[in-house]
C-alpha cells in the first residue's frame, strides 16, 4: 500500500493507465516460515511455522505497487521437540493462549533490483505489533504446471529482536536475535 499526496495523485489522474495488481493466492502447502536462533552460544536451534493464508497483490509492471497481507497460526509452531513448542507457546514467550495467530501487513515496497525489494509491513506476533523490513527475491513467476494457471513464489529474509516483541525471556542465554527465512508460493485467484 502506497500512500500519495496530493501532487502525485494529481500526476497519477494525467498519467496513462496502468495495470492493476492480480491477485494471487497463498499455496499453504508451499508456505514456510523457518527461524534460528543460538542457544548458550553452543548451538543453533530451528523452527518452523507453516499454514499460512493470505493473499498478495502482484504487480508485475510495477512490483513496488504490490502488497502482501498474510497470517500464520501460531500453533503451528515446530522446533522438533515438544516440551520446548508447549515453552515458546506459554506465556514466556509467544503467549499463543491469547494470540494464536502471526500477521503480517505489508505498508510499502522499495524495488531493489530486477528480482529483489524490500517490502516493509506490521508484523503482530505475541500480541505486539512492530514494523520489520522483509530482504524479498522474487524467485520465478509463471504458469504452473499442474494447477494450470499463473503462479508466483518468493524468498524473504530479516532479523527480528524477540524482545521487541514482548518474548525476550532468558536472553541472552537464549539470543534475542531471532534469523527469519520465508519462502512462500501464490497462485492466482479464480476470477
Amino acid at each position: 500500500m502506497i500512500r500519495t499526496t496530493l501532487a502525485t495523485a494529481a500526476l497519477l489522474v494525467a498519467a496513462p493507465a496502468f495495470a492493476e495488481p492480480e491477485v494471487y493466492v497463498v499455496d499453504s502447502s508451499h508456505a514456510q516460515t523457518v527461524f534460528t536462533y543460538t542457544h548458550l552460544g553452543f548451538s543453533t536451534t530451528y523452527g518452523m511455522f507453516s499454514g499460512w493464508e493470505g493473499e498478495i497483490q502482484f504487480d508485475a509492471e510495477n512490483p513496488a505497487n504490490s502488497s502482501v497481507e498474510v497470517s500464520i497460526p501460531a500453533t503451528s509452531m515446530f522446533t522438533g521437540w515438544e516440551a520446548r513448542d508447549e515453552h515458546f507457546s506459554s506465556a514466556d514467550f509467544l503467549d499463543v493462549a491469547s494470540n494464536d495467530i502471526v500477521r503480517f501487513v505489508s505498508t510499502g515496497i522499495e524495488v531493489t533490483g530486477d528480482d529483489t525489494a524490500e517490502i516493509t509491513g506490521d508484523l503482530t506476533l505475541g500480541g505486539v505489533t512492530k514494523e520489520v523490513v522483509l530482504d524479498a527475491k522474487l524467485n520465478q513467476t509463471g504458469d504452473h504446471p499442474q494447477a494450470q494457471k499463473p503462479w508466483i513464489g518468493f524468498d524473504a529474509t530479516t532479523t527480528l529482536l524477540r524482545s521487541d516483541f514482548d518474548a525476550g525471556a532468558f536472553a541472552p542465554f537464549v539470543s534475542d536475535e531471532v534469523e527469519v527465512m520465508i519462502s512462500i508460493e501464490a497462485g492466482k485467484a479464480d476470477a
